[in-house]
């Protein structure tokens, strides 16, 4: 079995927060998705689990962070090519999301990065591999 990875984020606004992640070319799982959450299809074994304030406060022990006060996690997303980070970051910024720094070639490594709609970081990167 393949495990799976559920990130749980707490939105202010569900519908807007649906709409950016689907116009990325993300899909929804209806079946874990409801008045209050909306599961988003990163791969067949990675969701978003974006949340109403109130909902993911039920999961949290203790008061809930702000986000406002600085970054406290980047969320880093594959691609399969440099166009393809340009491309998806390009769609994230008309979508209402936020640039966040300069692009970064390292190496064999090129990332861009922004924040969606509640001020998460966002890098999507792709890695030239050597074949093993």
């Amino acid at each position: 079995m393949d495990r799976m990875i559920f990130v749980n984020l707490p939105v202010t606004d569900l519908a807007r927060s649906r709409a950016f992640w689907e116009g990325l070319g993300f899909g929804i799982e209806e079946a874990y998705t409801g008045p209050d959450s909306v599961a988003v299809v990163v791969s067949p074994t990675i969701y978003l689990m974006l949340l109403t304030p109130a909902r993911f406060a039920d999961f949290v022990v203790g008061p809930v962070a702000e986000q406002a006060h600085g970054t406290r996690a980047i969320y880093c997303l594959s691609a399969e090519s440099p166009t393809e980070v340009d491309d998806l970051s390009a769609r994230a910024l008309a979508l209402g999301g936020g640039a966040w720094g300069d692009p970064l070639a390292d190496g064999p490594m090129y990332s861009r990065s922004f924040t969606d709609p509640d001020g998460f970081v966002w890098e999507v990167m792709h890695m030239a591999m050597e074949p093993a």
